[in-house]
């Protein structure tokens, strides 16, 4: 397991300004390369996408999209790649890097739109739908990183989430609506998976990614797939999909993460970071060299 420094006391930058530190650093200095693992990079970004899915009109947008480029059920490999290379340039770019991304991210999001008369209204600039989306990739790196480690402090937890505001920033989320602090930041997930409500062609659409009925694979991989993903769900949205799961086999997911976690955590940082840091760099050269970025 990656060994974790004391944490040191938190600092006050004014007589009402509390500046929160962790064993990682504050919001400003944020030593993500330590915090980042590559490994949920694998192990969690279908589960991730299906919680995102969750949010009604989200998951509508993703269905009934005519972007084919972006479709997971047509190109999941592309669709992986340009989610994981989301994530990579939120949590480990510059500035720049962010603001070429959002660009071209927003290229793609202006057709994605509900049409007239649609049972469900969805708009991918909708500001409210962005901050679902950036708030579920938030708590699904701190959800993978205390399955593999255990535990977090709620220092780290709480400077972690307010690092995580990029997530939906890079979306065009207005920078204010990002949750305040930790507490607002659970409450806003909690109630939205208490208020989600997954139709049909949503379910079918999801249940298809879970067993990666998308993709030509081996069945011991499908089967694989979907013991993970499903015991990475929570548990509102496992019965929602009607997916079984025993005692039984939350141990041995839990076990099996610890497991992965141990070694995992034993790398360098460079090779934890795989495959953000190799995304990023691809990023960086498609940009330099005019390819498309998503």
């Amino acid at each position: 397991m990656r060994e974790a420094s004391a944490l040191p006391a938190p600092t006050t930058a004014g007589s009402d300004d509390r500046v929160l530190r962790c064993r990682y650093g504050t919001v400003d200095d944020f030593q993500i390369e330590r915090f980042l693992d590559g490994i949920g990079a694998f192990a969690g970004a279908g589960a991730n996408v299906i919680v995102q899915l969750a949010n009604r009109p989200v998951g509508y947008g993703v269905v009934e999209s005519t972007v084919e480029s972006g479709r997971a059920d047509v190109h999941p490999w592309k669709r992986l790649r340009t989610t994981l290379t989301y994530i990579a340039v939120a949590m480990l770019g510059t500035e720049q890097d962010r603001d070429i991304y959002r660009e071209a991210v927003g290229t793609v999001h202006r057709h994605v739109r509900s049409r007239p008369g649609a049972a469900v209204k969805y708009n991918a600039f909708d500001p409210e739908l962005q901050k679902w989306v950036a708030v579920c990739l938030c708590w699904g790196v701190l959800d993978i990183n205390e399955r593999l480690y255990g535990p977090l402090d709620r220092d780290t937890k709480e400077v972690f989430v307010q690092y995580g505001a990029r997530f939906g920033t890079g979306l065009q989320m207005r920078p204010g609506m990002w949750p305040a602090d930790l507490d607002e930041f659970e409450h806003y997930f909690a109630t939205g998976l208490a208020n989600m409500r997954i139709d049909d062609p949503v379910a079918e659409y999801l249940r298809k990614l879970i067993g990666l009925r998308n993709v030509a694979r081996p069945r011991w991989l499908a089967n694989f797939h979907r013991f993970a993903v499903i015991g990475l769900l929570p548990e509102p949205m496992r019965a929602q999909l009607y997916l079984p799961w025993t005692d039984a086999q939350e141990r041995r997911h839990r076990l099996l993460f610890r497991a992965i976690g141990a070694g995992y955590g034993l790398l360098p940082d460079r090779a934890r970071l795989f495959p953000y840091s190799t995304l990023l760099w691809d990023m960086r050269r498609r940009h330099r060299r005019g390819r498309p970025l998503v």
